[in-house]
């Protein structure tokens, strides 16, 4: 008997083989969010994941929903991004959002009739949050008037509602943040020009601006002094979420070379035969299954205390492990691997991008030194012979 997860996955796939990989070059070109494909990623599930069954969703823990994105990141990184962006406000919703505002929103969302997506990053502050210039202003009726600009929102302009990062004051630090949801059609939301993205023209990204926005409190999702706890945690999801969506593009781009090096004849056989070209492609299987297995590790670490290490592993180890990937196995293809029809130069492209979003790969190293200073300073220090170090 197959479990509810397996059955999940498997939709996964189908969506991945039927919808993605033979429309994903013509939504490119189009340069429009395919809805029609989102819709159907709805009816089979893959829109409230990790939601309660009595709110529409499919009960997955993180460790296990998480493992979709591999599914759906053999056919598109970006779109895998997409789909795991909107889970995770869904979840945020189901888990933290008031109840006026779950019965409002929760529905549309698990459902997909509706799709949500997350802002936290402004033009002038990407990984330092303490910059943060957006502010809200909590009026005498209870109701948020909110103010600021936010960058690199993907969906922008196509999603329904914006989980939206604010600070409720101009004091320093972090304990006056919130995090709000923003209707799409709420009076003073507006977007700037689409960012030109060659490899995912597809999914919108833009500036958001919010001119003395106001909604109700029945919209906070997270209240003042939990805005930025919250959203680490949303951004260690996303890594984890990044990483999966990642293996799935190593998975294509090794399906790639091995079907073209399995075809190719020279020097009397194929390049299959080659050792250079078995040893090549056998370093990319090996760091996909080490890929696989810190991902998954570190999805079901996710709430513990190790969880934003490990998230912080994932997003090193991972995106960087695909774009090497993709660059040996386009090496592989030879020149034809230049060509667009093979589609190796979209797969590098979104492995670049899948490096940055979400926290760069340097930022994971920072997260991963914090912690080994602090392992550090619980070990028995060693001497130092004389004279090193010394000035």
């Amino acid at each position: 008997m197959t479990s509810h997860i397996d059955n999940i996955l498997a939709a996964a796939r189908i969506h991945c083989d039927t919808v993605i990989k033979p429309q994903v070059n013509a939504w490119n070109a189009a340069a429009v969010w395919p809805r029609a494909a989102s819709d159907q990623a709805a009816a089979l599930g893959l829109t409230g994941l990790y939601c309660p069954p009595e709110l529409g969703g499919q009960g997955l823990s993180l460790g296990d929903g998480i493992r979709v994105y591999e599914e759906l990141g053999k056919g598109d990184g970006a779109y895998a991004f997409a789909l795991s962006m909107h889970n995770i406000c869904t979840y945020a919703l189901c888990g933290f959002g008031t109840e006026g505002f779950k019965a409002a929103w929760a529905r549309d969302l698990t459902s997909g009739r509706k799709l949500a997506n997350f802002a936290l990053s402004e033009p002038q502050s990407g990984s330092d949050p303490s910059r943060m210039l957006t502010r809200a202003r909590i009026n005498g009726d209870g109701t948020w008037t909110i103010s600021g600009a936010k960058a690199w929102v993907s969906l922008a302009d196509e999603a329904d509602v914006y989980f939206t990062v604010v600070k409720t004051t101009d004091a320093p630090g972090h304990k006056d943040m919130a995090m709000i949801a923003i209707p799409k059609d709420t009076p003073g939301l507006s977007f700037g020009p689409l960012y030109d993205t060659p490899s995912y023209q597809f999914l919108p990204m833009a500036e958001m601006y919010l001119n003395e926005v106001t909604v109700s409190e029945e919209n906070i999702i997270l209240p003042v002094g939990q805005g930025l706890q919250g959203s680490l945690m949303a951004i260690d999801i996303a890594r984890v979420s990044i990483a999966s969506g990642c293996c799935g593009l190593m998975e294509a781009a090794l399906d790639t070379a091995l079907a073209y090096a399995n075809n190719r004849k020279m020097f009397g056989a194929t390049n299959l035969d080659l050792d250079g070209i078995q040893w090549m492609l056998g370093e990319v299987a090996t760091e996909l299954e080490a890929s696989r297995l810190l991902y998954r590790a570190a999805a079901n670490a996710l709430g513990t205390p190790d969880g934003s290490l490990m998230a912080a592993h994932a997003k090193r180890f991972v995106p960087d492990a695909a774009l090497k990937a993709v660059n040996t196995c386009t090496q592989v293809l030879g020149g034809s691997g230049l060509l667009a029809p093979y589609g190796m130069d979209r797969l590098s492209r979104l492995a670049q991008m899948l490096r940055i979003v979400d926290g760069t790969t340097e930022i994971s190293r920072v997260v991963i030194g914090r912690a080994l200073k602090k392992r550090a300073a619980g070990l028995t220090p060693l001497p130092v012979p004389k004279g090193f170090g010394e000035e």
